[in-house]
């Protein structure tokens, strides 16, 4: 029996995406004066309808695109996506290796 996909290994895929392709690391900040700003570019987790899907901050005014599909779907579904993307970001920045 395979063991379950935590909340928690999500992140972390999410996170090595975020690094590999020089994204912010949080999908929002606050500047000085308390106003929240989308960060594009960053990639976050959207839970929805009893699932998870990979988002990707498009607008600043928090639009998303979702990189692997539409949809939510159940955890280990989505880290077989996210883990799979994230090798072919690997791949791309060291052809070869």
């Amino acid at each position: 029996m395979r063991e379950r996909i935590t909340d928690k290994q999500l992140q972390a895929v999410v996170d090595r995406i975020n690094q590999e392709t020089d994204s912010p690391l949080e999908p929002y900040t606050t500047d000085a004066s308390g106003k929240i700003q989308a960060n594009i570019g960053n990639y976050h987790l959207s839970w929805a309808y009893g699932g998870v899907e990979l988002n990707r901050m498009d607008t600043q005014g928090g639009g998303v695109t979702c990189p692997l599909g539409e949809g939510h779907g159940t955890k280990r579904e989505l880290y077989e996506k996210m883990y799979a993307f994230l090798r072919g970001l690997e791949a791309a920045k060291n052809p070869g290796v």
